[in-house]
């Protein structure tokens, strides 16, 4: 059996000339990775930017080699 699990990104030419953003906000996802980068913590970021999911913030996490 295939189960799908929906991407917590999507890319679409005509949100942010396509940009990888966080699915149904306007937020890059690349922005989640600067703020770690900066020292953030990935809390501050929902703090910040409460049209991100958790959820999805913790899928880019988990695909992303750090």
């Amino acid at each position: 059996m295939i189960t799908l699990i929906p991407s917590p990104v999507r890319s679409d030419p005509e949100v942010m000339g396509g940009t990888l953003v966080f699915r149904a906000t306007r937020v890059p996802a690349q922005t989640l990775l600067d703020y770690l980068a900066d020292g953030f913590a990935p809390g501050e970021l929902l703090e910040m930017f409460p049209s991100v999911n958790c959820a999805d913030a913790e899928g880019v996490l988990r695909r992303v080699d750090l």
